[in-house]
């Protein structure tokens, strides 16, 4: 058995805000010299698929200030509601990360794919939402959550987001 660290991460949600943390703290791990696999499964296997249209959450998030007029703002869930929110609160949110030099999903899962970190695709939830690996990008691994299990039960870290 190796001496090197190891963390897994199984990622369950797929919209923009919640694409970063998995693809962040694995990148940042296999820096670290950790062996990083991610499990994706339900809303959270989109992140896999070679064409990325993400959105972001403001639904239900309370805590999601926007730096504006030099204060914070908080986003009512009304403002959800609201034809065309979603994509105006998308917009405005990748035009700061592009400002702030935060990386895009798509190179962050590059970077990903390049540090070695072994991604693994739910094949039951491709089964029931019915995704076609085609779909998907190159290195992914089809599995099960028994295959996740076999490499978490080896984890020094398991996390879940």
């Amino acid at each position: 058995m190796s001496d090197a660290k190891s963390m897994s991460i199984i990622v369950t949600k797929g919209s923009l805000d919640w694409a970063y943390p998995p693809f962040i703290l694995s990148t940042t791990a296999a820096a670290m010299d950790l062996d990083v696999t991610l499990f994706f499964t339900f809303y959270g296997l989109p992140l896999l698929k070679k064409e990325l249209d993400l959105k972001l959450t403001t639904l239900g998030n309370p805590a999601m200030e926007m730096p504006m007029g030099g204060m914070h703002m908080a986003m009512p869930n009304i403002f959800a509601a609201i034809p065309g929110a979603t994509a105006g609160t998308t917009a405005m949110m990748k035009s700061m990360f592009k400002k702030k030099g935060v990386a895009s999903i798509e190179e962050l899962r590059d970077l990903a794919v390049e540090a070695d970190v072994k991604m693994i695709a739910c094949q039951m939830t491709m089964d029931l939402f019915e995704y076609d690996e085609k779909d998907m990008i190159d290195d992914i691994t089809l599995g099960g959550a028994a295959t996740y299990i076999e490499k978490a039960t080896q984890c020094d870290i398991n996390l879940y987001i």
